[in-house]
């Protein structure tokens, strides 16, 4: 299976430069048989990596430890659940992975286009093809998924314990979708530089894609955020990592197209503007790609090794100077067909809402990137962490919340004192009203960027009320549809202004609750014996009994605790640190069960107001005396049994060897029920956290709205209501908002 794995991707490597010279070919010469040979290229590619990666997952299913990349992600302890997943933990798979999204979204986007922009589309499929190349070749020659060995192991290395999560079956596919279906609107970019087709077409035939881009990305770095909060024991969902940043640069930048493209539809204005956000979102796609798997900055999420430095600085370095040189060349033809009539105006909201997300993908590059810059010019590499974004990222997202609640309802060209007042009224009275409650509770004004930020949560959300309301109140005096009904439809008739709108309500809401945590967070390290409590923001925490347990996979040591406020009794918390047999042999018989990796599971009782959250620091150093005993005396005994079972076959000499393995466990079951029955203190990390919540159901209005705004337009949708009878006989009737774009 893995000569036919490897030779399906030699296969696909040949069909992707043949279909990028083919639809070259047939461009320049005017040959449509040419060019959809190169498309049906796309097709093919697409079938010959899902061979591949079918035969992958039946690897990694099956344990066949024949294939290094299993023998190094995978056990047969692995639940069969995370060994579907283990692929991507991989640099082999993970590389692989990214050749099947990619061809299946190219696939996707070809055959929807395959009778429109004729003459952008070839360029664009050369582009995609030229990316499932790059990538491909990196697999047959750099990270081979299918290498093996003749002589496998009995037993693989196993999966990373941090990546023992559910989020990790969807986190990573979900990123990658994200980055490679940037490359779509990326390819089409390029195609449309190329050809000179610099109008709004290509634009339309991928905008869907861009879409899908910022939704994927955006759900990805959530679940991150999700498993970074719950599976790494710090007590945090953000903390500005590499890895993190560079999956929200692109994200930032595409929020950016989404909204300016918008102008360019309308006005005809912003065309080098959108050419070029498009053309940043797609490499920073890959170099997001790149510092996943390159180890080249210190990360938490950084999986794979230091072995692709070279190739991807060079295709980073091909893209950004071919974008550049390709938006210099069309210069004259992107200019505006108009210019801005006002700086009130709904275009000029959009613009600065533009340079406010540009300047916070900035500010993320420099810092993130600042370790390296200053090691290549002045040779010491200087670290910096989270304290460094938020001086910049603080206030700009403060203007960037402000600008999504005036974006939605200011007038296009130019406004008027009679519109401000109508639709600016209501909104306004909503934040300040939040600024006064919040004023009059107390407590909040040492931490004023908070308190604005509340405030203009209710802004957003008052404002995105404000025209749900509207647009309701319209289409029932015109149709007579109950409530329900006519919200329904209001909806539907224009999805992606009105997902638009409830994209900038959920982002207000979770961007409330990164306010809230953030700023009146109450966190405290304690040391517990059984028994003993800790005072957390009003909240009695009482360890009350230590837990333990030992198994094939793991040791668990753990704690239970009661949480308490006023004397009566508010949660029960459960935390666990597990530890991973080590494959180190030098660590000891006993040793590596011990001492190899460990990961968390917090306690969390998570509500609507607070989460309260907590994660247990064992301290196996009473433990590592008799560790260390019981390995020498284990130690003496293997080496008594296995001159015993010299020449013996395998079968036989495991047979053998089972009394010591058993009485190993057993050592190791009394080793484990010590913390159970001579306990001792141990380190607990107490943290109680306001609108955690907030965060996620934020992030799940986020995609909601992302999702309607996605889904296509019915044709029905569109079709006009039917007047009631009372409106036909003449009674006013409001009209229904008129259809535009919001997302």
């Amino acid at each position: 299976m893995a000569l036919i794995g490897r030779a399906l991707l030699i296969l696909g490597l040949l069909v992707a430069a043949y279909g990028a010279g083919a639809s070259i070919y047939g461009a320049r010469t005017g040959r449509r048989e040419w060019v959809d040979s190169g498309r049906r290229s796309v097709y093919a590619l697409a079938a010959l990596m899902i061979g591949a990666f079918a035969i992958l997952e039946v690897a990694f299913v099956r344990s066949d430890f024949s294939f290094n990349v299993v023998a190094g992600h995978s056990s047969t302890t692995t639940p069969t659940f995370y060994k579907l997943a283990a692929p991507w933990s991989s640099q082999e798979g993970s590389l692989l992975l990214w050749v099947l999204l990619l061809s299946l979204w190219s696939s996707l986007i070809l055959f929807l286009t395959r009778n429109r922009v004729r003459e952008i589309a070839p360029y664009a499929t050369a582009v995609l093809l030229g990316f499932a190349g790059f990538f491909t070749a990196l697999a047959v020659f750099y990270a081979n998924p299918f290498a093996t060995t003749a002589s496998p192991p009995t037993e693989g290395a196993g999966l990373d314990p941090l990546l023992l999560h559910p989020s990790m079956m969807i986190h990573p596919p979900m990123l990658y979708s994200g980055y490679t279906l940037l490359t779509v609107p990326f390819a089409f970019a390029i195609g449309a530089l190329v050809t000179g087709r610099l109008g709004s077409e290509w634009i339309v035939v991928t905008r869907r894609f861009a879409l899908a881009a910022w939704l994927f990305l955006g759900i990805g770095i959530l679940l991150g955020a999700r498993w970074s909060y719950t599976e790494l024991g710090w007590g945090g969902y953000w903390a500005w990592d590499p890895v993190e940043n560079a999956a929200l640069m692109p994200w930032l930048c595409t929020t950016a197209f989404i909204h300016s493209i918008m102008i360019q539809e309308k006005r005809g204005m912003l065309k080098v503007w959108n050419v070029s956000l498009i053309l940043a979102s797609g490499t920073l796609a890959i170099l997001g790609t790149f510092l996943v798997r390159s180890g080249v900055l210190d990360s938490i999420h950084a999986f794979g090794a230091s072995t692709l430095g070279v190739p991807f600085v060079l295709l980073i370095a091909a893209m950004i100077a071919a974008g550049i040189g390709l938006v210099v060349w069309r210069r004259p033809q992107l200019r505006s067909e108009s210019q801005l009539d006002s700086l009130l105006s709904r275009e000029a909201v959009f613009l600065f809402q533009n340079l406010v997300l540009v300047g916070m993908v900035f500010v993320i590059f420099w810092v993130t990137f600042f370790p390296l810059i200053s090691q290549a010019v002045t040779g010491t590499k200087v670290s910096v962490g989270p304290p460094a974004f938020r001086p910049f990222i603080v206030p700009l997202a403060l203007v960037l919340v402000l600008l999504s609640g005036i974006g939605p309802i200011i007038a296009w060209r130019r406004v008027t004192a009679a519109n401000l007042r109508r639709n600016f009224t209501l909104p306004v009275l909503a934040g300040a009203a939040a600024l006064v409650a919040l004023l009059l509770v107390g407590g909040v004004s040492a931490r004023p960027f908070a308190l604005i930020m509340f405030a203009l949560g209710a802004f957003v959300v008052a404002t995105v009320g404000q025209e749900f309301g509207r647009g309701v109140i319209a289409r029932r005096a015109i149709t007579g549809d109950p409530v329900p009904v006519a919200l329904v439809q209001l909806v539907r008739r224009n999805r992606r202004r009105y997902g638009g709108y409830i994209v900038h309500a959920g982002l207000a809401v979770l961007l409330v609750g990164v306010a809230a945590s953030s700023s009146f967070q109450h966190s405290q390290d304690v040391s517990l014996a059984p028994g003993q409590r800790a005072h957390v923001d009003g909240y009695t925490i009482r360890y009350v009994r230590p837990t333990a347990q030992a198994t094939a996979q793991k040791i668990s040591f753990g704690a239970v605790l009661d949480v308490s406020r006023g004397g009566h009794h508010v949660s029960t918390l459960t935390t666990t640190r597990g530890f991973y047999p080590a494959q180190d042999a030098s660590l000891g018989i006993l040793g590596r069960f011990f001492n190899g990796e460990s990961d968390s599971n917090v306690g969390l009782r998570a509500g609507l107001t607070k989460d309260i959250w907590t994660v247990i620091n064992p301290n196996l150093t009473p433990l590592q005396g008799y560790i260390s005993k019981g390995d020498r005396l284990f130690a003496a005994l293997a080496t008594q049994e296995m001159k015993t079972v010299v020449g013996m076959p395998p079968a036989q000499a495991q047979q053998a060897l089972a009394p010591l393995w058993a009485e190993r466990d057993r050592a190791i079951a009394g080793l484990t029920a010590r913390f159970v029955n001579h306990p001792w203190p141990v380190e607990f990390l107490l943290i109680v956290s306001p609108l955690v919540t907030w965060i996620w159901l934020g992030a799940l209005i986020i995609a909601f709205g992302g999702l309607i705004a996605l889904w296509p337009i019915p044709a029905f949708a569109g079709r006009r209501a039917t007047v009631p009878s009372a409106a036909r006989r003449g009674s006013p009737a409001p009209a229904l908002p008129a259809r535009e774009t919001v997302v």
